[in-house]
């Protein structure tokens, strides 16, 4: 079969490798759609973020290797006697099994264990024709969900979670600085939790509107206004309870560096929330003492569980969250993986919202 591998940053070929066996706890899947994270496409290029030094590692000791592609859709063609996927189902994936051996796992409480495995990390992804996966990570996906949206219920289930974390009160208001695909999920996932008054933050027109479409009340463009002074003005000069941060990151993929980390921070009522959604792949320097005068509460997400994700199915399929108006690029053939890459590492420079999509079938 075909699959991508990498032999270094930047350096992604598309191999015939040995087709796969079906082993028991396994189903064997054919990709219909997978996209790239953000996470994945920086670390593709070799920009320091999450999980940086690990994959640094594994390219200089095992290159080629299979990796990344936990965001996907696919179609079971082979399971094993007894497996509750049959041939046919679709499914997508929870993409961090546990390990069974951690303290957690020993208490059967697996949902939280952070030793395991990764697809797309420690376990080959779906950047290739057919894909070998295990049973426990798997979720049917609803009829009512095209494949293009399948392959995003995994970022969505972690938006979910960062959205739990918050805890939410009946009306309280949120902004949430952002509005790519993970700021948008929150900003629906923090609707759906009773949030009231919803301001989103963003530099791109594109992302402002759609922002607006998918249900925030207020949508401000940071090019043209203050959006610390903004969101003041629309919360009675307070800041909003909760603010999610999901702009920062590497400035060389576009995104804000540490500046609306830096915004998020102001625009936080004093004993309100802020909670950092993004990634920076390096240390930071903040005015711990400014957030200690104002009784600030900074939260970082849980790990998303089995249960999010199948939340998620729950949410698209009855509209209670809208995924398909983020996707505005889709790729055709697995020829177009570098790409989506390519794209999804730079989403300003290409209008991009959500990450970059391959239907892996040409012409599907």
């Amino acid at each position: 079969m075909q699959a991508w591998q990498f032999y270094g940053f930047g350096d992604m070929r598309l191999d015939e490798v040995p087709d796969l066996e079906l082993r028991d706890a396994h189903v064997l899947v054919k990709v219909l759609c997978v996209q790239p994270s953000v996470t994945e496409a920086q670390l593709a290029f070799g920009v320091p973020t999450l999980a940086f030094n690990e994959i640094k590692n594994r390219l200089a000791t095992e290159a080629p290797i299979r990796l990344f592609g936990h965001e996907f859709c696919a179609r079971v063609v082979e399971s094993p006697a007894g497996s509750s996927f049959r041939v046919g189902d679709r499914v997508a994936a929870r993409a961090k099994l546990p390990c069974g051996d951690c303290p957690f796992c020993a208490a059967g409480r697996t949902e939280v264990c952070r030793k395991g495995p990764i697809i797309g990390f420690q376990l080959p992804g779906c950047f290739s024709e057919f894909a070998l996966l295990p049973e426990v990570a798997l979720v049917k996906v609803d009829d009512r969900i095209s494949d293009s949206e399948a392959a995003c219920l995994q970022s969505l289930s972690d938006s979910l979670a960062s959205v739990e974390t918050a805890e939410i009160r009946l009306g309280e208001s949120v902004a949430v600085f952002g509005q790519g695909s993970m700021g948008l999920e929150c900003m629906q996932a923090a609707r759906c939790a009773g949030a009231g008054l919803i301001v989103t933050v963003d530099i791109r027109d594109e992302a402002c509107r759609t922002s607006s479409e998918l249900g925030a009340h207020v949508t401000i463009n940071a090019r043209e206004v203050d959006p610390v002074r903004a969101i003041r003005d629309v919360t009675g000069g307070n800041g909003a309870d909760i603010v999610f941060e999901c702009a920062g990151g590497s400035p060389k993929q576009g995104l804000s560096g540490s500046r609306t980390l830096e915004q998020a921070i102001q625009s936080v009522r004093s004993g309100g929330k802020l909670v950092g959604v993004s990634w920076f792949g390096r240390p930071l320097e903040i005015d711990i003492d400014g957030l200690r005068e104002r009784s600030l509460r900074v939260l970082f997400p849980d790990i998303s569980t089995f249960s999010h994700l199948e939340h998620t199915v729950r949410l698209v399929a009855s509209g209670q969250v809208r995924v398909k108006p983020m996707i505005t690029h889709v790729l055709s053939g697995i020829e177009a993986v570098p790409e989506a890459f390519e794209i999804t590492a730079n989403k300003g420079r290409y209008s991009a919202i959500n990450p970059a999509q391959v239907m892996m079938e040409a012409g599907s």
